[in-house]
């Protein structure tokens, strides 16, 4: 493998700041700071002042594969994921057929093994006929276990009491929750087919999919939670009232003591309600974006770590789809290329540090998740890095999109910041124009 020199760079690693060099050998960081000299045979790359971090690792992606490939495959999004700084990800299990045990967890690992540009894991999905299956999985097997407790496709809604409260006593790792409460959106749901038919307006999506039914669900899953010790962390928070569910338990040690975390996706940190009336369906998914109020509640228990990572649920669905009636729509929002973009929008509004950024993207994943060698700028871990210039705007135009669906919420937007560069493993895999299709991306491996 070829030896990495790049130097001049911004070097921004658990909270600190130096300018330095950072030296690639063997795919892993041989020597971070001061001026390194360039061994022989070494590619040279000056940042010239650039921002140098590890990678985002997504700890939320729906990547499409098997079965939704007319919406995205795991070369496509892998290819989108490293143009967008992202060096890791791990995806969900509702696809077809479902990630619910162990032949085809294993099958999906064969297929990124081929495909993936980028370091990947796979969650595997509960059901309610699983228990087994998930009490007996091998700890390194998974990134972690997801339920549904909300609504999703197939068998893959959780809402038997015992069955939930099996998975909370024995899962082997940890637990990743979609925390809505089906029966209030389904009486929602009826409520405005009664007033509107099949013409429901859009914007009714946030009190369709509404705050209180985040509220029982999250509630349901801490308490669960809390009775059992599990390592929980609750996906997409998107209202004010959740947040404070965990800041009390974590003001009272509660939620540290049964290791539980929550997570916000780029969306609900960038989008209210007030955007339905220019992108409509374009960014109906589930949770809801909500309102204004809960955009900025989220941005300050970012802050304020009440939130202690942040991802972006990347899913993807066909244009044609997305052009569909309330009803008919599939929610979903195409993020993985402009996830840290948007997030650098908030730096140069002043609402997030470089830190925060760098901590809820990388190095809190990678602790929540027992992550081995990754997340970070250490001597000897994996050189899994973004290079982003904050001074060069970046235009999303559809010439420039990866996403196999072609289009994303963000089009005809100047952004204040762009990636200039990637390194995956020590591969150069995007150098600011375009991203690699070797699948360069490993396995990740766990602490566990």
């Amino acid at each position: 493998m070829t030896r990495t020199l790049i130097t001049n760079a911004e070097i921004l690693n658990e909270g600190i700041r130096q300018q330095g060099d950072l030296l690639i050998e063997q795919g892993r960081i041989a020597q971070i700071g001061g001026q390194i000299t360039a061994p022989a045979g070494a590619k040279v790359v000056d940042a010239n002042g650039k921002l140098l971090i590890p990678g985002m690792i997504d700890d939320q992606v729906h990547f499409r594969e098997p079965g939704l490939t007319a919406k995205g495959d795991m070369a496509t999004e892998s290819r989108a994921a490293v143009a967008g700084g992202i060096t890791s990800f791990m995806e969900m299990p509702n696809v077809q057929p479902q990630t619910t045990n162990v032949e085809a967890l294993e099958a999906k690992f064969a297929r990124a093994a081929e495909v993936s540009v980028a370091n990947h894991s796979f969650y595997l999905g509960a059901t309610n006929d699983n228990l087994d299956v998930i009490k007996s999985l091998d700890p390194h097997a998974a990134c972690g276990i997801k339920i549904f407790m909300g609504a999703s496709t197939g068998n893959m809604l959780v809402d038997n009491e015992q069955t939930l409260a099996g998975i909370f006593a024995h899962a082997p790792i940890p637990v990743a929750t979609h925390c809505e409460d089906s029966p209030m959106i389904a009486a929602n749901e009826a409520a405005a087919r009664a007033k509107y038919g099949e013409a429901v307006p859009i914007h009714l999506h946030g009190e369709i999919r509404s705050r209180e039914a985040c509220i029982a669900s999250t509630k349901l899953a801490i308490s669960l939670a809390r009775t059992y010790g599990t390592r929980l962390h609750v996906l997409h928070i998107s209202t004010a009232e959740e947040l404070a569910l965990f800041e009390e338990g974590k003001k009272l040690s509660a939620l540290r003591d049964a290791n539980i975390t929550a997570e916000a996706c780029v969306h609900h940190l960038y989008y209210s309600d007030a955007d339905y009336a220019r992108l409509g369906t374009q960014i109906k998914c589930n949770p809801s974006i909500k309102t204004e109020r809960d955009r900025l509640a989220l941005l300050d228990a970012v802050r304020r770590d009440i939130i202690d990572i942040i991802a972006t649920d990347h899913a993807p669905h066909t244009w044609e789809e997305k052009q569909g009636t309330y009803f008919n729509a599939p929610s979903g929002v195409p993020l993985v290329q402009h996830a840290l973009l948007s997030l650098f929008e908030h730096y140069h509004a002043g609402a997030l540090s470089l830190e925060t950024i760098v901590q809820k993207t990388s190095h809190a994943v990678a602790e929540r998740f027992n992550l081995k060698e990754r997340g970070y700028l250490r001597e000897g871990y994996h050189a899994d890095l973004a290079l982003v210039d904050l001074e060069q705007p970046f235009k999303v135009t559809k010439d420039n999109l990866l996403y196999k669906c072609g289009w994303s919420s963000f089009e005809g937007q100047t952004m204040r910041s762009r990636i200039a560069g990637t390194w995956v493993g020590g591969h150069h895999v995007y150098d600011g124009e375009t991203a690699s299709q070797q699948p360069l991306g490993q396995r990740l491996q766990f602490n566990r």
